[in-house]
């Protein structure tokens, strides 16, 4: 299974302004120069960032964007469903037959993993990023 770059980016976002200012706002300029990513490309993520509720967003020479005043409550799985969508990763048997073992394995599977996605929460990863040497 892989998700998308951007994914992965908005993930690394989403902790960067966890980590480093909660409260303040961060240009996109910044948040795509620690990424090594464009600004433009990194834009597209963060408007669905704030789409989403996600991220705020200010304009202005003084903007950026931030997280949230409710933060701690962002799960991973927010964070990936915000760029990726809720659809799921696997598209039903070839015969459409919903008795399909084979979905109902993949199924079982998917259901287990976004559940542990759900249960993680950016604030705890952002708070080993602060105790890590």
């Amino acid at each position: 299974m892989k998700y998308s770059k951007a994914t992965n980016y908005a993930l690394h976002t989403m902790l960067f302004l966890a980590v480093a200012t909660p409260e303040k706002h961060v240009g996109v300029h910044q948040l795509a120069e620690r990424q090594g990513v464009s600004s433009t490309y990194l834009s597209k993520i963060l408007t669905k960032l704030v789409k989403e509720g996600m991220v705020v967003s200010i304009s202005g020479a003084n903007g950026g964007y931030k997280l949230r005043p409710d933060w701690e409550s962002i799960s991973i799985l927010d964070i990936i469903q915000s760029i990726e969508g809720p659809a799921p990763l696997f598209d039903y048997c070839l015969d459409h037959n919903p008795e399909c073992l084979i979905q109902k394995s993949i199924i079982n599977a998917e259901e287990k993993m976004l559940n542990e996605l759900k249960q993680q929460k950016l604030v705890d990863i952002a708070k080993q990023m602060t105790l890590a040497p």
